[in-house]
Parts: C-alpha cells; structure tokens; sequence
C-alpha cells in the first residue's frame, strides 16, 4: 500500500506552451492582472498573483508559433485560478467581459462558482472562488453535495469593485 501525499503538499505552478509569449501575456497580465516576475526574451516569461516566483510558466521553446492540439487530443484539460474573494471572482470577470472574451461556461458547483474560458492558445482555464464552508450543501446524513448549476452571472458582475 502506498503512503498518501501530505496534506500541506499544493502545486506550486502550470508551465503552458504557447504560440506567441506577447499574446499570451496580453491575456493572462493584461486581463487576468497576473503580474511577470522574469521574461527571457520571447521564449520565456514566468507570472504570479502576489509576488510568488511564479504561478505560471508561459515558453515557446517547442511550440513558438505552433497551433492548439487537436480536439480528441490528451493534454491540459485547465488551469484552474482559484480568487480569494466572490468580489475578486467578479473583478476577473469584468475583466474577462471587457475584453471580449466568451465564456466556454459557468456553474455553482455548491462549494464553488465558477467561470470556463479560453486563453488565447486554447488552452482551458477556469476562474474560481470557494465558498465559506458553512454554505457547502449537505444532505441529511450531512455529506457534502456538489451539483452543476447555472447562476446569475449579472448578479456577479454586480460585486465587482
């Protein structure tokens, strides 16, 4: 039998191919607000929320000018962004909404609300806020209930600052 993880253990970045490093970082910098902690050129550049080195590695060392892979293809399905806040998540959405960018999707999955989007190489990403844990659902027997549920997206716009 093997010894499960630690608990304390959290992934500490996403390292994407993209085609172009400026287009990616007109995405994730200029609409998510990530901000770019070092940049190599056009081959390279390393983002973050908050200071860390980085949360996230964008490199054309394979893929510099290359296409999405196929649909039906194995690889990233998303990169998950989780926001402290709903007025954070709302925050993002707005920017999202400002820049023209159509949501793949949207759900409140009981613990979370959630936004499904592309970036600009197609790759998945998905912007989040967790609920507090004395909202979660739970049945009778109190086990957590999750769920996939449309939610008024007007209404989390309405807590963006």
């Amino acid at each position: 039998m093997s010894t499960p993880i630690p608990a304390g253990t959290k992934i500490g970045h996403v390292h994407l191919k993209v085609a172009d490093i400026d287009r990616a970082l007109g995405f994730y910098c200029g609409v998510l607000g990530f901000e770019v902690t070092r940049r190599i050129g056009d081959q390279v550049a390393f983002i973050s929320a908050g200071g860390y080195h980085h949360h996230l590695g964008l490199n054309t060392w394979d893929s510099k000018n290359g296409a999405p892979p196929a649909p039906g293809t194995t690889g990233l399905y998303h990169t998950a962004i989780l926001y402290p806040s709903r007025a954070d998540l709302a925050d993002a959405f707005r920017r999202v909404t400002n820049a023209g960018i159509a949501l793949d999707g949207y759900a409140d999955h009981g613990v979370s609300i959630a936004l499904y989007l592309r970036d600009p190489d197609q790759n998945g990403v998905e912007l989040y806020y967790d609920k507090p844990e004395a909202e979660w659902p739970k049945d009778d027997d109190g086990n957590l209930v999750m769920y996939n549920k449309r939610f008024d997206l007007q209404e989390l716009l309405d807590y963006a600052r």
